[in-house]
């Protein structure tokens, strides 16, 4: 997979690793005719300060920029709206101060008419050939529309539709197999090849639109969170900053 691809190319093997971020841009610089040509991916490479040193074209006109330059410099907090760029930046946080890796996150992004959509985020640190993080590499890779000529489409569709009608009460695997009549290991597998997404990021997706929208009305949160399907109103905090950088709070905030 692409993302696999690009973090092999970044991160590499400790006795190969460059000596610093400068180094390892003069090597993935040769590959960005390469990277611009990909539609439906965002690709980056940022310094120790969160700053894009690096990104492909996809995600320069994503950040309402003609040009590469401009964006050079900048941390996502400086270059996308207050509901979404903040909490990206909080994210590279973690990578560039923790190691931390973030694989197959669902949430939100902005696609060329600036209209929020969903993606699948991946980050890495990158580290020098002593060990020391010098920077971090990510791609937002769009989330495709459902790939309806897999024949397991009509039996996953009939799973996604339930989801969407019940998404409001906990939904388990049990049911969601028996609709589709398949296991659970195939139910994971079909979801992944149709949808791209795990059945439960499938109910996490539905939640949180649903969530998106009460937000903007005077509904408590606690009663946004029931509505959601959530019990727990810390788990729907957690989740909907683990997909928007903010809590449901800050964003009503925003406006």
């Amino acid at each position: 997979m692409l993302q696999s691809a690009f973090a092999a190319l970044c991160q590499g093997r400790e006795a190969n690793r460059p000596q610093s971020i400068e180094q390892l841009l003069a090597g993935v610089m040769q590959l960005l005719p390469m990277l611009d040509v990909i539609p439906n991916a965002a690709i980056f490479i940022k310094d120790l300060d969160a700053r894009y040193v690096l990104a492909n074209r996809t995600l320069v006109q994503r950040c309402g920029l003609k040009q590469l330059q401009p964006l050079l410099g900048k941390t996502s907090a400086e270059v996308f709206p207050a509901q979404l760029g903040p909490g990206y930046t909080e994210q590279d946080r973690r990578v560039l101060e923790q190691g931390f890796v973030l694989e197959d996150q669902l949430e939100l992004h902005l696609y060329g008419s600036r209209e929020p959509g969903w993606c699948l985020t991946h980050k890495w640190p990158l580290y020098n050939h002593v060990g020391q993080i010098i920077g971090l590499a990510g791609i937002s890779v769009d989330l495709q529309s459902a790939s309806e000529t897999h024949p397991a489409y009509q039996r996953l569709a009939a799973v996604d539709a339930h989801i969407r009608t019940h998404f409001n009460r906990r939904v388990t695997l049990g049911e969601l197999t028996r609709i589709a009549g398949i296991s659970v290991a195939q139910l994971e597998r079909y979801c992944k090849r149709v949808f791209h997404l795990t059945p439960r990021q499938m109910i996490q997706k539905v939640r949180l639109e649903h969530a998106h929208r009460l937000l903007h009305s005077d509904l408590p949160i606690t009663d946004v969170a029931l509505q959601c399907g959530y019990t727990d109103h810390s788990a729907f905090s957690r989740q909907f900053k683990a997909s928007t950088g903010f809590t449901p709070r800050q964003y009503r905030q925003l406006g």
